[in-house]
């Protein structure tokens, strides 16, 4: 693809801005959130989602894959289809001169979906899916216990997962439509740049008003 970044852009990444120089919008999260869920639309779809034309749903698009905003696509599998009925989480221990060791080991454990360094009590978490809880018990005493850089473990099964989310958005996304300058709303009137608009139902009577001659 062609570099299309100016050369005022510094090498290294910026947090929150894509390849072309532009600062991520509102239209950005919109597509972003429209991928969320469908992965797999096509850009005229994802055009008309959005609200722009298709040659800007396509531009904004390669811009963020270039950027690595997205980094990639895979499929999301139901995992009690293929067999994985149950989930656990498994807090550990980790002897601090064997961190090598154990990430060595967890990365030839297939049954390991998530793992991560944390603070607190425990060193790590790890998130694991297997068919039953017999075969959480034999990965936690047969294998991961017997690892030396392992000192304890702590086993939580989960049981049931309420809310799963691809990847998580910005709450209240930066947007360029919207600054502190700008008028906002008041009693049925909004404006927009030099025009105001008014609202039928709210400003009706307050716009008959104005255009009455006075008595």
């Amino acid at each position: 693809m062609e570099d299309l970044s100016t050369p005022e852009t510094p090498p290294e990444r910026r947090s929150g801005r894509i390849g072309i120089g532009l600062a991520l919008d509102s239209v950005h999260f919109k597509i972003l959130d429209v991928l969320r869920t469908q992965g797999r639309i096509s850009v005229a779809a994802l055009a008309e989602r959005v609200g722009v034309s298709r040659a800007n749903a396509y531009t904004r698009l390669e811009a963020l894959r270039a950027d690595g905003v997205i980094n990639g696509f895979s499929a999301r599998v139901d995992h009690t289809r293929v067999g994985l009925e149950i989930c656990a989480l498994i807090f550990v221990t980790v002897r601090q001169e064997l961190w090598k060791q154990f990430r060595t080991a967890l990365a030839q454990m297939p049954e390991v979906e998530y793992c991560a360094v944390t603070t607190g009590q425990h060193d790590a978490m790890i998130q694991i899916r297997v068919a039953d809880v017999s075969a959480v018990h034999r990965l936690v005493t047969d294998r991961l216990s017997t690892i030396p850089a392992v000192r304890a473990t702590e086993t939580v099964i989960i049981l049931d997962e309420v809310l799963r989310r691809p990847y998580v958005l910005p709450s209240a996304p930066r947007s360029s439509e919207t600054t502190a300058g700008t008028p906002q709303d008041t009693s049925g009137t909004s404006q927009f740049g030099m025009t105001r608009f008014i609202r039928a139902a709210e400003g009706r009577a307050d716009l008959q008003r104005t255009s009455d001659p006075e008595e």
